[in-house]
């Protein structure tokens, strides 16, 4: 039996303009926000306004009427309320005096927890100049580091590729644990990942919100991150974020995140690749397998320390691609 049509508020995730829209479910909903708001129906999603959970069908039966909802396109994004307050600094970064003045005066009077965290971050935010970039518009951000920076993105991407240095420097580290007759092998998978990650600079991309097609994947223009949950989970429980780029406490407390290899790098990812190396018997080890679990974002999610579990993942490499057909050459007679 089809469910009665119940009204919500649906909006989009570029605007603050609301619609009253009415339907039985979800695929409903969305194929009538989709109509309304001029977005391509494959790829678009529907998640609650407040914090961002997407919603299921039976997620969708569960709500009440008249809940607020956003409406997102193809890879679009939305970290619910804080998604908002992104937008207020870059509209209102030319009027940043009176906006937090007013803000401040609210606070004053907001007994509501959550509202007064928001709050709280929008007076501390806009009080930094969080879209400043170079080191002569934004001199205490550079505070404490080396005078080489002159920009904030030139100092993030030296900071994710110090930890993809670090990784490395694990993997090579490891081949004293390397049988002593494939350990002249493993020095040349070494040597062929060392060769790939110079040639992409480290992936320092990741951090740089210059970097509009790989830093999406992990910020926003800018220059927001989010913490993508723990190993087992996809989503933040806690929706923790943090914008390095906005001032100097918030640059520190940026190195205390973590890169978190789903498929741990200690634990399974060198060891299975020591272990190839040995066994191979003949076979051609996929060392770009092994690439991408140690130093790209195939395997690592950007979480926040409380998001950071250090126990067992219980999770293992894929058998099937640990090793790969040599090319094969054909004579011609």
């Amino acid at each position: 039996m089809a469910e009665p049509p119940r009204p919500f508020r649906l909006r989009g995730c570029g605007g603050p303009q609301k619609f009253g829209v009415a339907a039985g479910s979800l695929r409903g909903l969305l194929r009538k926000g989709c109509r309304l708001l001029q977005l391509p129906l494959p790829g678009s999603r529907l998640c609650l306004y407040e914090d961002g959970t997407e919603l299921t069908e039976s997620y969708f039966r569960a709500l009440p009427p008249q809940t607020e909802l956003v409406l997102l396109g193809p890879g679009e994004s939305w970290r619910g309320c804080a998604s908002d307050i992104e937008r207020l600094l870059a509209a209102f970064c030319s009027q940043q005096d009176a906006v937090v003045e007013a803000a401040r005066r609210l606070l004053t009077d907001e007994r509501a927890p959550h509202r007064q965290k928001l709050l709280a971050d929008l007076i501390h935010n806009l009080s930094e100049n969080i879209l400043a970039e170079d080191k002569e518009d934004d001199k205490k951000w550079f505070e404490g580091l080396e005078s080489r920076f002159k920009n904030k993105s030139s100092y993030m991407r030296h900071s994710c590729e110090s930890r993809m240095r670090g990784y490395m420097r694990e993997v090579s580290g490891f081949i004293s644990n390397v049988h002593p007759a494939a350990q002249d092998a493993y020095r040349g998978i070494i040597d062929l990942m060392a060769d790939k990650l110079k040639s992409v600079k480290y992936n320092g991309c990741y951090f740089d919100r210059r970097e509009e097609e790989e830093a999406a994947r992990l910020c926003t223009a800018e220059g927001w991150f989010s913490c993508q949950g723990p190993f087992d989970s996809s989503d933040c429980p806690c929706k923790h974020s943090i914008n390095p780029y906005s001032n100097r406490e918030s640059r520190i407390l940026f190195s205390t995140w973590n890169l978190d290899h789903i498929i741990e790098k200690k634990r399974a990812v060198v060891p299975e690749l020591a272990e190839a190396v040995k066994t191979r018997d003949g076979r051609e080890v996929n060392w770009e397998y092994f690439y991408q679990l140690l130093f790209t974002l195939d395997n690592l999610k950007l979480v926040h320390i409380a998001c950071h579990k250090k126990t067992n993942h219980n999770l293992s490499c894929d058998k099937t691609r640990i090793y790969r057909k040599r090319k094969q050459t054909h004579e011609i007679s």
